[in-house]
């Protein structure tokens, strides 16, 4: 059965639910690109897709179609250990809960009313951004100062995970995580993982407040995550250049924006820039002047 097809549908949601439906997987696993909105009369509206199962879902179908169950248990071991799913909401709101109650303290002592003390939040806001504070760039004591934050949550959640600085790069640290908890902060598509860069990035926005970000990785999912988008990113461009005309790719976070943007940057045929706001802000890939 072909992983691929195009369809049209009132919304990018109707259509995802309408792809995970005919391709009979769960709509976590569908990736959609927008090949054409279209505006009709009475503000009525449509929008054409192409959808695609995950290359993570299509390998997992693999396994479990062999008759040997040997064979097949191989990859669920591997899924459990990348997308414990489960687990993965307990820890973020553990970790969620005691940022929450250590920042509670210091809004009661900053007094009522007071506007001087929510001043630092829209910063966060705006860091969220592929663009922005270009000239910032982050130090090794951002690094140590970050890893404190970063520890105070884990140790808070009472999670066995370990962190250090992996590389520096412009106004972002990188910090690799790993231990015996660290898969449940990964979690299913990363998901857990980018929630507690939020908290750690709008916790540094208050506390370090100098633009510095944090990157955090684990399990490599980084990594693999890169491979994927850069590729997805890169099939993409090569159809927008044969139709002449501009996908917009799903909305994703920030870190994996700048992924799309550095795939095709030097990518001849193709532009990029991102539009919307967030969490719904996306990546265009346009056909170049």
């Amino acid at each position: 059965m072909s992983q691929v097809l195009e369809l049209t549908a009132k919304s990018v949601e109707e259509a995802k639910t309408q792809a995970a439906a005919k391709l009979s997987v769960s709509e976590s696993e569908i990736e959609i690109t927008v090949l054409e909105q279209v505006k009709g009369l009475f503000g009525k509206s449509s929008v054409r897709v192409r959808a695609e199962v995950m290359a993570s879902a299509v390998a997992a179908e693999k396994p479990a179609a062999k008759p040997k169950a040997t064979k097949a248990a191989k990859p669920a071991a591997k899924a459990k250990v990348e997308e414990p799913a489960e687990e993965a909401a307990p820890v973020v709101e553990a970790v969620v809960e005691a940022v929450a109650a250590a920042e509670e303290p210091k809004k009661a002592r900053s007094g009522r009313g007071k506007k001087a003390a929510d001043a630092p939040a829209p910063a966060a806001k705006s860091e969220e951004g592929e663009e922005g504070a270009p000239d910032v760039v982050a130090s090794a004591a951002d690094g140590e100062a970050l890893l404190g934050l970063l520890k105070g949550m884990l140790d808070a959640g009472k999670l066995q995970v370990n962190a250090e600085v992996s590389e520096i790069s412009g106004r972002y640290v990188n910090i690799k995580l790993d231990g015996k908890d660290v898969a449940y902060l990964v979690g299913k598509h990363g998901e857990v993982l980018n929630s507690l860069q939020y908290v750690l990035n709008i916790s540094a926005s208050r506390k370090i407040a100098n633009g510095v970000r944090a990157t955090l990785d684990g399990n490599d999912f980084r990594r693999r995550r890169e491979d994927k988008l850069t590729q997805h990113a890169q099939r993409v461009a090569d159809e927008v250049i044969k139709r002449g005309d501009e996908a917009v790719l799903e909305a994703m976070p920030a870190f994996d924006r700048r992924i799309v943007h550095k795939a095709l940057m030097g990518y001849a045929g193709v532009a990029t820039y991102s539009e919307g706001e967030e969490p719904n802000r996306r990546v265009v890939i346009a056909p170049a002047d």
